[in-house]
């Protein structure tokens, strides 16, 4: 993978007057139909450089505090997948009160053409720009007569049943843990990341020890249960079994924890970051009445995963 510049913000647009081939999106997710843009991005762009601009948050988030959803992907894990699409520029802007206040008349102006030199534009059919979203692809098309750029548009990525691929529909989906179908959306298993720490320490009590996530995780969480994943270490896969939630077992039922059992290895792992790929749900988080019965269904869990993970890429 050919490394990507960043720029983060309207004050680090490099304003050096190579031409660059432009698409406009959230990217949150970088799923199929995100990927089918960037593709075409590539085939158009020439001798420009494939660049994508982005926002570090949901739009809502400032026009509509609260009201936002939780962004599947964090900025570095949305980079890096932009990045490994063949994108080689990522334009990181802040969706701040400035932004939102940016007519599309000056979006194009400021960021298009005097920011990025833009000799084509790649936008979705719905595109909406500039403040008030009053910018549209007809007033796009203008603006791009006036400073020397074409705007091309691009068809929706539809699943069989004509739903629009979606990172609304990649939400719903991991908030019901659907992980074995986001993976159809994504073309990867869906990963979050983060530092190992310490846990309560029962899994190793039961003889389980386990990887615990705790703060600062990377990436939208799926619903609770114990799935089959793999988990990654400095380019290494592990097979493992992933339980997300409380613990109503021992009474732990206010502090949400993510645990992964690495099998057949035992590694430190404290103060290590690891990416945890969700492979398939496999129940729900449950009480059990002892902590030995507790240890049996990780048992029979265990040898469902193990089946699992070797009959998965």
């Amino acid at each position: 993978m050919s490394p990507v510049s960043v720029n983060y913000g309207l004050d680090s647009l490099p304003g050096d007057g190579t031409r660059r081939a432009v698409t406009i999106g959230k990217f949150d997710g970088v799923h199929r139909g995100h990927r089918q843009v960037i593709s075409q991005l590539l085939s158009m762009a020439g001798k420009a450089e494939p660049t994508v601009i982005t926002f570090d948050r949901h739009p809502h988030a400032t026009l509509k505090p609260g009201s936002a959803p939780t962004p599947i992907l964090s900025d570095s894990q949305k980079i890096e997948l932009l990045a490994a699409a063949g994108v080689s520029r990522v334009v990181v802007l802040p969706f701040d009160e400035e932004l939102s206040a940016l007519s599309h008349e000056d979006f194009s102006k400021t960021v298009l053409a005097q920011g990025l030199s833009t000799s084509v534009v790649l936008v979705g059919e719905d595109f909406r720009y500039g403040h008030g979203g009053a910018g549209t692809i007809e007033t796009l098309r203008a603006e791009g007569d006036h400073w020397g750029f074409r705007v091309e548009v691009v068809a929706d990525v539809c699943e069989a049943e004509g739903e629009r691929v979606s990172s609304t529909m990649i939400r719903r989906l991991l908030a019901a843990g659907e992980v074995s179908t986001v993976h159809g959306l994504l073309d990867r298993y869906h990963c979050v990341r983060g530092e190992v720490g310490h846990g309560f320490e029962r899994g190793r009590v039961l003889g389980y020890p386990t990887a615990n996530l705790r703060e600062n995780i990377e990436g939208l969480l799926p619903a609770d249960g114990v799935y089959a994943t793999r988990v990654i270490h400095q380019g290494t896969s592990y097979p493992a079994a992933t339980s997300l939630g409380v613990n109503p077992t021992f009474g732990d039922v206010n502090e949400r924890t993510l645990e992964s059992h690495l099998m057949d290895v035992t590694l430190d792992l404290y103060g290590e970051t690891v990416t945890i790929e969700f492979v398939k749900f496999i129940r729900g988080m449950q009480k059990f009445p002892s902590p030995d019965a507790l240890a049996e269904q990780m048992a029979r869990d265990e040898e469902v995963i193990r089946g699992i993970l070797a009959s998965t890429p």
